[in-house]
C-alpha cells in the first residue's frame, strides 16, 4: 500500500501547495529567456517562495521542529530531536533553462536518523516518498532498485562540476575510468532526482561530489527503502557531510566504488 502516515501526508501536503507555484513560475520561464536580463533574478525569487511556502506549511503541521534548508540556512526550533531538510528547487539550472527536469525535496530528520522523505518533480507529477522501514513508492507503485549485476550493462548517473571547484581533477579521472566500462552515463542535473530514479531502477547507480544534505536527504532514504544501498564517496557513513555519495544495488556498490576508488589514486 502506498504510504499515508500523518508526517508523510504533511509533508506532500507542502511539497504540492509550492509545487503549484513553481509549476506557474516554470511556465514564465520561457518568456523571459528572451529578455536581456534573462530570467536569473526571477528564478531566485521563485526558489525563495517555494521556500517559505514549505517553512510555513510544515511549521503550521509540526511546531517546534527545526529546519536546514537551502535558502535560509538552519532555522532551530525547541524541538532538537527534528530537523525537517529542504531543497525547496533542486535543479535551479534546469529551470533556468526551461528544461521540466527539477523537483521539490524534503526530508525528516529524527535524532540523526532520516526517517521520511519526499521528491516530487512538478511538470512530470512524479511524487516519490519513503518513510523508514516502510518502503518507498512512486505514486501508488512500490520501489526496488534495479538487479543488475554487471557493469557494462549498467546506466550511472553523475554530477559535472564546473571548472576550478576542488573535486574537478579527482573527478575527471574517474569520469575517464568509469565510462569504457558501462553502458552509459547520464547527467540530469537534479541530485534529488537522480537518487529518486536510482531508487525507480531507472538508474542503476550514482555517484557524485560535493553535496550538500538538502541535495540528498530524501534521496538517501529513498535508495535505502528500494533495496539499495547508499555510501559517502569513500565508502563510509558520513552522508550529510558536504562531501559525495555513491548508490547502487548491493552488487554494483563494490564494483562502482573499486572503479572510484583506483581512479583517484591514479597518477
Amino acid at each position: 500500500m502506498p504510504l499515508n502516515s500523518p508526517v508523510i501526508n504533511v509533508m506532500v501536503g507542502a511539497a504540492r501547495k509550492a509545487a503549484r507555484k513553481l509549476a506557474r513560475d516554470f511556465g514564465e520561464v520561457e518568456n523571459l529567456q528572451v529578455s536581456r536580463k534573462g530570467p536569473g533574478d526571477f528564478v531566485s525569487a521563485a526558489d525563495h517562495r517555494a521556500e517559505k511556502i514549505i517553512f510555513e506549511e510544515l511549521s503550521k503541521a509540526r511546531p517546534g521542529y527545526g529546519f536546514l534548508m537551502e535558502e535560509a540556512g538552519m532555522v532551530e526550533g525547541p524541538d532538537k530531536t527534528h530537523t525537517w531538510i529542504i531543497d525547496p528547487l533542486d535543479g535551479t539550472t534546469n529551470f533556468l533553462h526551461g528544461m521540466p527536469h527539477f523537483a521539490i525535496s524534503i526530508a525528516l530528520q529524527r535524532e540523526g536518523q532520516i526517517v521520511n522523505g519526499v521528491i516530487y518533480n512538478p511538470v512530470s507529477d512524479d511524487l516519490f516518498v519513503a518513510e523508514k522501514g516502510q518502503g518507498a513508492y512512486l505514486n501508488d507503485r512500490r520501489l526496488r532498485v534495479a538487479a543488475r549485476t554487471k557493469m557494462d550493462d549498467s546506466v550511472f548517473a553523475t554530477g559535472i562540476f564546473f571548472s576550478g571547484t576542488e573535486w574537478l581533477e579527482a573527478y575527471s579521472k574517474e569520469l575517464n575510468a568509469i565510462v569504457p566500462q558501462v553502458a552509459g552515463i547520464r547527467r540530469f542535473g537534479a541530485a534529488s532526482l537522480d537518487l529518486a530514479w536510482v531508487a525507480a531502477g531507472r538508474f542503476d547507480g550514482y555517484w557524485e561530489h560535493g553535496l550538500r544534505p538538502w541535495d540528498v536527504a530524501a534521496g538517501i532514504l529513498m535508495v535505502r527503502e528500494a533495496g539499495g544501498f547508499v555510501t559517502d564517496i569513500s565508502g563510509g557513513d558520513r552522508l550529510l557531510d558536504n562531501q559525495g555519495i555513491i548508490a547502487a544495488n548491493a552488487d554494483l556498490l563494490p564494483q562502482l566504488q573499486d572503479v572510484l576508488r583506483k581512479a583517484r589514486r591514479a597518477d
